[in-house]
């Protein structure tokens, strides 16, 4: 039996929704597939950066390795040769062991300078560390940008000085610290968070200053800077580093009563994260009855 002529638009017509969806998905999954390609071209890119970065400090760590043997080689020539000419010269024996002597010392100044270019070549891999953690930085989301009003510009007093930037202040004071150049660090870690302390790195200098002065021996500096950040930045990444770091501070001080209350804090807000397991570690070290009096109170989170 023959469908009435009049429905045939109606039929035309429901289909047409149908194929619009079906050219919607299409036109979405070829923007997945050409996002997918250039995400992997960009992976494929900084792949072949940082092995051909290895490389050329591998090539230079090779040739130091061989100046070094070198060195050592030409040192041993010229004892031995040196030893010959005094077993020959018997005469000049003590102008000769002057010289010999001052040939050593020259050697040593070469052999330091091969330790120098070594040690050149640590901080290199450090750097290569760092530009690692910078490639992992920029493959996060970015943060939305920080308000207008408190953003630095030349009508703002506490605007950093022309060029500097919240990437290199930041990276400058990871490299000192590294360094073991503690106060210089901790200065650029202080500036980082008076230009820059509304970034998503901020919570990460406050707990920096606070391990550099906790390694150093000052336990109150230490206990402001952990307390300011989790007064601060109550939530972020370094808050259980901070909570733990600062129960040892209390440990150190004599404080057990309030390094106890601590380590359960901490237990109590990050029951699966692995300072949980070290902060029960400290609390089973903590046996002995704790110090007379009472810590100077601080500001309650």
């Amino acid at each position: 039996m023959k469908q009435p002529l009049f429905l045939l638009p109606v039929l035309f017509l429901s289909t047409l929704p149908v194929f619009s969806q079906k050219e919607k998905i299409a036109e979405i999954q070829r923007d997945i597939l050409l996002m997918q390609d250039q995400i992997r071209a960009l992976q494929r890119s900084q792949d072949e950066k940082m092995a051909a970065m290895q490389v050329m400090v591998q090539q230079i760590l090779d040739s130091a390795n061989k100046a070094n043997t070198a060195v050592a080689v030409l040192d041993a020539a010229m004892r031995d040769r040196m030893k010959e000419q005094e077993r020959l010269l018997v005469a000049p024996v003590a102008g000769l062991g002057a010289k010999v002597d001052t040939m050593s010392n020259d050697f040593g100044g070469v052999r330091e300078s091969i330790t120098d270019l070594s040690s050149r070549m640590g901080k290199l891999q450090n750097q290569i560390a760092d530009i690692n953690t910078a490639v992992k930085l920029i493959a996060t989301p970015a943060l939305p940008p920080p308000n207008p009003t408190t953003a630095p510009n030349a009508a703002n007093p506490n605007a950093p000085p022309a060029g500097v930037s919240a990437e290199t202040l930041y990276n400058g004071a990871m490299r000192d610290k590294t360094a073991g150049n503690s106060d210089l660090a901790i200065e650029q870690f202080q500036n980082y968070l008076k230009w820059f302390g509304n970034t998503d790195l901020a919570p990460n200098a406050q707990y920096y200053i606070g391990e550099i002065k906790y390694l150093r021996g000052d336990l109150d500096g230490a206990l402001m800077a952990f307390d300011t950040l989790l007064e601060k930045y109550p939530d972020n990444p370094k808050t259980s580093d901070a909570m733990l770091q600062k129960g040892r501070a209390l440990v150190k001080a004599g404080f057990k009563a309030e390094a106890r209350q601590e380590f359960t804090s901490l237990i109590k807000k990050f029951p699966n994260h692995d300072n949980a397991a070290k902060a029960k570690t400290e609390l089973a070290a903590l046996n002995g009855p704790a110090r007379p009096g009472a810590r100077p109170a601080t500001k309650k989170r």
